[in-house]
């Protein structure tokens, strides 16, 4: 508490805001399910039948066990029915190796320790531990609050991208290593590593007259730097060979003796919708056969239909509008940064500006160290765009890259002139501003830029009105669309 008592206000105000959300998220999450209100939303919004996964429930359930599906049900609608199944039963169906196994790992692990004074199923215990560990790991909206592995690599990604810009290497590393056992788009971030030590070495030979006697040095200094940078990239890779591996022997070996006992319901509903068992039937599946024999390009190729301008369909025009904000957002932060460092971009970030050289780098959104996140988000936002299910594209983007919550902080910086005012006063029109803290010592007042933004938002300009919008309602139609089993996936 002392330790809490001496942070920076701005993070302890940052950290009860968050709190505050992930605590109304959860009560409107869990307002979806209770008979009244669900008949409300069943009047106002159809109910969805969803051809989505959706395996036997052993029953009957206890009091306990309805109780907290009524209460955090939402939480566990599509893919999270995948991390849940997994964390009970572990990959028996094939189609499940889509989905990497740190996060149901954690829940399992989680679940197991959690004092339960109830008798509750399996289920039950996974579905209160995903509520628990994402509300530790996240604040944000319905993806990461519900029983999904992006509030896990968020957490673990964002988290070595900051230790690589303290000089933390080998603990940056490792978080990349765990991030890329949560989501395979975590591979990617490789490429922070590979680029962050090209680019210290870069710099540090520019301004350097290197004479012949120091070559041998340069060449020992690069050669040891490519073996730790191929060894960092190695370790970030392995999570992801070792799991390939793991889906190999369990569905490809012959006599592995790795056929559980599977419960008939089960087994029907795999026959009735084509699901690959482990263990179960003589064939084996296609990918076994493949030089490199990746189970996870498979499945999104095989029961997902994932390719390039596969979604390209008339029929998805409506995903690609729910993805046309985010589209949008990180087009604009590429073009507003090209734009602002031209040179930079050209020459990568690897040649030291001259705002650099005299010691004044510019900060924030627009200064040299955010060229690679603009890089990273940028080809996540065209793979995304153009190879995947575009709906999922916010979330995609929201969980791996910090970009859209900078460029849309540099917005709101640069053009709401609320936020320009020091004193108590809205500078459009004299009135005091709602939310402004009027208190010299700052002590037990609160000065939140987005709760000072939402109580004045009449005198906001329009452009703050839609970041703030967006925003906002996705993350509220998100709680309401995606609880039930509507196309919010």
């Amino acid at each position: 508490m002392e330790l809490w008592s001496r942070a920076d206000p701005q993070l302890r105000e940052v950290v009860w805001f968050a709190l505050r959300c992930r605590a109304l998220a959860l009560l409107l999450q869990a307002s979806c399910n209770p008979l009244v209100l669900q008949a409300v939303f069943n009047l106002l919004i159809p109910d969805h039948a969803a051809d989505a996964f959706s395996p036997p429930r052993p029953g009957p359930r206890g009091g306990w066990d309805a109780l907290l599906e009524r209460l955090l049900g939402g939480l566990g609608r599509w893919d999270a029915e995948h991390f849940l199944f997994i964390a009970e039963r572990g990959y028996l169906l094939e189609h499940n190796c889509a989905f990497l196994p740190l996060f149901p790992l954690a829940l399992r692990l989680l679940a197991a320790l959690l004092p339960c004074p109830v008798p509750l199923q399996p289920r039950s215990r996974l579905l209160l531990a995903a509520a628990l560990l994402n509300a530790a790991l996240s604040p944000a909206g319905v993806f990461m609050a519900a029983a999904y592995s992006e509030s896990a690599f968020a957490a673990l990604a964002f988290s070595a991208m900051w230790q690589l810009e303290t000089g933390r290497w080998r603990l940056g590393g490792l978080l990349f290593a765990l991030a890329a056992g949560a989501r395979a788009n975590g591979l990617l971030n490789a490429g922070f590593v590979l680029y962050a030590r090209a680019r210290r070495f870069a710099l540090q030979l520019q301004g350097t007259a290197a004479s012949p006697r120091e070559l041998p040095v340069l060449c020992r200094r690069l050669l040891g730097l490519v073996s730790s940078s191929a060894l960092m990239c190695a370790a970030i890779f392995l999570p992801f060979a070792v799991f390939q591996y793991y889906a190999y022997v369990r569905f490809c070996e012959a006599g592995a003796g790795l056929a559980p006992s599977v419960p008939g319901a089960l087994l029907q509903l795999a026959r009735d919708k084509g699901y690959r068992v482990a263990g179960v039937g003589e064939a084996k599946p296609p990918w076994c056969s493949q030089r490199f024999p990746l189970v996870y390009s498979y499945i999104q190729d095989t029961y997902w239909n994932v390719g390039f301008l596969r979604y390209f369909e008339l029929r998805q025009i409506p995903n690609f509008l729910l993805a046309l904000p985010v589209t949008l957002l990180c087009s604009w932060a590429a073009w507003t940064y090209v734009s602002m460092n031209p040179r930079h971009c050209l020459t990568l970030g690897l040649e030291r500006s001259k705002s650099e050289e005299r010691g004044k780098a510019r900060d924030g959104f627009c200064g040299p160290a955010a060229f690679v996140y603009v890089v990273h988000s940028t080809a996540l936002l065209v793979f995304g765009f153009f190879c995947m299910h575009v709906q999922v594209l916010t979330r995609f983007l929201g969980s791996s890259s910090p970009i859209l919550y900078w460029f849309s902080a540099h917005l709101l910086l640069e053009h709401e002139p609320l936020l320009w005012s020091t004193g108590t006063d809205n500078p459009a029109s004299g009135k005091p501003l709602l939310g402004k803290s009027h208190s010299s010592s700052g002590k037990g007042t609160s000065d939140n830029p987005v709760v000072r933004l939402l109580l004045n938002w009449r005198s906001t300009t329009p452009l703050s009105k839609s970041i703030l919008g967006f925003f906002l309602g996705y993350w509220l139609l998100g709680l309401i669309l995606h609880c039930n089993f509507l196309p919010w996936t």
